[in-house]
């Protein structure tokens, strides 16, 4: 699979060595999103996309490489407008947690439409290897760098013991977020609480077994 430097490149110039017009990408990107939630993952093909985004098939493949590139790409579109890429170093755990709680999003009808979305893609994921590896890479790694940015600032205070293994952290955080999309409900800010502040806080802060 292309390194996410090469898929970039791809997009901005195209295998054919031509520069590619940008403004074609939120159409395709909309167009994939709405495909996707209407059809599911397996249904959806390139030709659908491209019929609905009124563009030439030609014109996907020579910004992305598959339909899975193509579609976790359009995730990763979406996130970005609803969600923070960092969070600012309040100077403590514990602020650091509440602004990750206030960075939530609040989820509309739209918002909880590609959750069901995102359901559907970690279930096609479970049989396409190049899904897999491109929402692990691309989607995951966003939640997963926020945290272990916050914990690691934590230890370099010395509010978390350097000793501490936390690799685990991240991965509960946003395992438990994704039990609650399989079970039809919002990772809202309620939620994010609970887990930030009576799990999170009490497992890196409790004094590890002898």
């Amino acid at each position: 699979m292309e390194t996410r430097q090469e898929h970039e490149q791809r997009r901005q110039v195209g295998s054919g060595g031509r520069r590619l017009d940008p403004s074609r990408d939120a159409a395709i990107l909309k167009a994939a999103l709405d495909g996707l939630a209407e059809l599911g993952y397996d249904r959806l093909t390139m030709d659908e996309i491209a019929a609905r985004a009124r563009a030439g098939k030609g014109a996907l493949y020579r910004r992305w490489p598959s339909k899975a590139a193509l579609i976790v790409d359009a995730v990763v579109a979406w996130r970005a407008e609803r969600a923070p890429r960092e969070i600012p170093d309040t100077g403590s755990l514990k602020g650091d947690i509440e602004a990750m709680i206030a960075a939530i999003p609040d989820f509309d009808e739209a918002t909880k439409q590609q959750m069901a979305v995102l359901v559907g893609l970690i279930t096609a994921a479970s049989r396409d290897p190049e899904l897999r590896q491109a929402l692990n890479e691309n989607v995951l790694s966003l939640p997963r760098g926020i945290i272990g940015e916050v914990l690691q600032r934590a230890v370099t205070r010395g509010e978390i013991g350097a000793e501490r293994e936390l690799d685990l952290i991240p991965d509960m955080v946003i395992g438990l977020t994704l039990m609650r999309i399989l079970q039809g409900e919002a990772p809202d800010r309620e939620h994010a609480r609970r887990v930030l502040r009576t799990i999170v806080t009490l497992l890196v802060i409790a004094r590890p077994n002898p």
